[in-house]
């Protein structure tokens, strides 16, 4: 469904990503994680295709949501969502309204996203890569500035986009939500993959990154190893 395969990609002369060989797709809900610095925002824009030596993305079929996205204009929701349907050419209805719903924002359609808080603002720009349609969606720390309830309730809308047939690729550095949620869990480390499984077994690979050591108990909580 998506793609990523460079040797090497450069910034301004200086090598970001390292050997990367990397396939998403339909049905995975895949968790970039690792520490600050480590490559995982660059690693999401090399597969949106907005690195040099990358191939760019279909807008229509590919949804980029990058860290920290928010409006600067006095737009309504409404507005800033339906701004999810320009890649079509077209502003269906039926596809915002599904997007703010299933973002939990019907009732913010009318507030000017300008003076929403930093939390309601996250899940309006989820709400506008949602009513995209894409078949694969690439979301940069989409539970920042969420409590843990609104976090937890974003990542359960992704895995069930995930499991309802598209591709979802996140960027977490809440490793519980990693492992309750992903499918598929790669660790960055140095702008290279170091692992690549499903999240319990990458785990303690992803523990090492941030310094800890940690494995996975049957209901998926994280323990001290």
């Amino acid at each position: 469904m998506i793609a990523v395969r460079a040797p090497e990609v450069r910034l301004g002369g200086t090598a970001v990503l390292h050997d990367i060989d990397l396939r998403v797709g339909p049905g995975e809900c895949v968790a970039i994680c690792g520490p600050n610095g480590a490559g995982k925002s660059t690693l999401l824009k090399a597969m949106a295709g907005l690195l040099p030596g990358t191939a760019p993305a279909d807008p229509r079929k590919v949804a980029y949501v990058p860290q920290g996205a928010r409006s600067a204009w006095g737009l309504t929701v409404a507005e800033v969502v339906a701004l999810g349907r320009l890649p079509h050419g077209d502003r269906d209805r039926a596809p915002i309204a599904r997007a703010m719903a299933s973002c939990g924002i019907a009732d913010l359609q009318a507030a000017r996203i300008d003076r929403i808080s930093g939390g309601q603002a996250r899940r309006a720009m989820l709400a506008r890569a949602f009513a995209t349609e894409p078949a694969v969606f690439l979301l940069d720390e989409p539970t920042a500035d969420l409590d843990p309830a609104a976090a937890h309730g974003v990542m359960a809308l992704l895995r069930e986009t995930a499991d309802g047939g598209r591709g979802v690729v996140v960027v977490l550095h809440a490793l519980d939500l990693a492992v309750r949620y992903a499918t598929r869990m790669l660790v960055v480390e140095g702008g290279r993959i170091i692992a690549d499984a499903a999240p319990a077994a990458a785990l303690p690979v992803a523990a090492r990154a941030f310094g800890m050591a940690l494995g996975v108990d049957p209901g998926l909580r994280l323990l001290p190893a």
